[in-house]
């Protein structure tokens, strides 16, 4: 009988592909999503439960029923300018609905715990690799939201038996390389997906948020990793702690950036397709730039992002683009 692991936002983009290399890597995973954000179309790998992290006795009722070994939490509001215009809703939703998560998972006896961070709780550090150890200064309210969701992570990991892998990292991007899940929000944010629409004439342009960056060409710069080598580090965060070794904090990066522009350019070249584009402004509570370095995760984890081009990446994405999609 293979090991059970409860996947909370398991139909999203990332959970998904979670759930995929779970199975794979012999787990059963349950996913556990409200479809606020997520696609039922999206859960292949493994069972479904429909819930929301803000109801504790459901909650509690698929920890008694699947009786998890441990909990991969993806399930969270992600969108930065939506977070500076509404910090309540992300205050509630992502630290309350972990609180809850994180007190069913002691109260069911279950001890791992890996946790989806972002760079976002670092802030806006121009100029800098960042590593675990660089001062976190989140500037809006959805990383404020995953920081203080790592605090409360450090005190029950401190009173209780849980240990936890928390997991920093920025730009996710690309698709499973077979399609059988990929990215795709409503509405969509993501600047590849937007990309891919513009391209596709699903979307009349890709607008470019800020053109007055300090950056060579004015534009945000980011670090990118392809979502597969991102769930990879999660299933090897799930051994590390499986195999006793304790909690731990990893970044989850290149170590190089690319800017918006940058990204427009190796789509040229990997659709054969010019991007329209137009020029917007800054949005409220963008960094502009962010690099995380992994050397932690390439030690201890023995991580390492193999499919992180930018052209892997867009590739996958783009054969994920042009198939069905998904459907609620």
């Amino acid at each position: 009988m293979t090991d059970t692991i409860l996947v909370t936002g398991g139909a999203g983009y990332i959970g998904a592909h979670a759930c995929k290399a779970l199975k794979a890597a012999g787990f059963t995973p349950v996913t556990y999503d409200n479809l606020s954000t997520g696609w039922q179309d999206a859960v292949k790998f493994g069972p479904f439960e429909q819930g929301d992290l803000l109801d504790r006795a459901r909650l509690d009722e698929v920890f008694a029923k699947h009786k998890p070994a441990a909990v991969m939490h993806f399930a969270a509001l992600s969108q930065v300018g939506e977070s500076m215009q509404d910090p309540g809703r992300y205050w509630r939703e992502n630290v309350m609905g972990a609180l809850n998560l994180i007190e069913a998972t002691v109260a069911a006896d279950c001890r791992h715990f890996v946790f989806s961070s972002t760079c976002a709780t670092y802030g806006d550090k121009d100029e800098v690799t960042l590593t675990e150890d660089t001062p976190q200064e989140p500037i809006n309210a959805y990383g404020g939201s995953k920081l203080a969701i790592e605090g409360i992570l450090r005190d029950f990991s401190a009173r209780h038996d849980l240990e936890a892998v928390i997991f920093r990292y920025f730009n996710v991007a690309g698709a499973d390389p077979e399609a059988e899940v990929g990215e795709f929000h409503q509405p969509e944010t993501h600047l590849i997906p937007l990309m891919l629409d513009a391209i596709d004439g699903k979307r009349p342009a890709l607008t470019i948020y800020g053109t007055d960056y300090a950056t060579p060409d004015g534009t945000c710069i980011r670090d990118y990793v392809h979502v597969m080598d991102l769930v990879d580090a999660h299933v090897l965060g799930l051994t590390w702690l499986r195999q006793g070794k304790g909690g731990q904090v990893f970044n989850l990066g290149t170590g190089s950036g690319f800017s918006v522009r940058e990204v427009v350019e190796a789509s040229r070249s990997v659709t054969n397709r010019e991007v329209p584009m137009t020029e917007g402004a800054r949005r409220p509570g963008d960094c502009t730039k962010l690099v995380s370095g992994s050397a932690r995760a390439a030690e201890d984890l023995g991580w390492s992002p193999k499919r992180s081009t930018l052209s892997e990446m867009i590739a996958d994405a783009w054969r994920w683009h042009q198939g069905p999609g998904f459907t609620r």
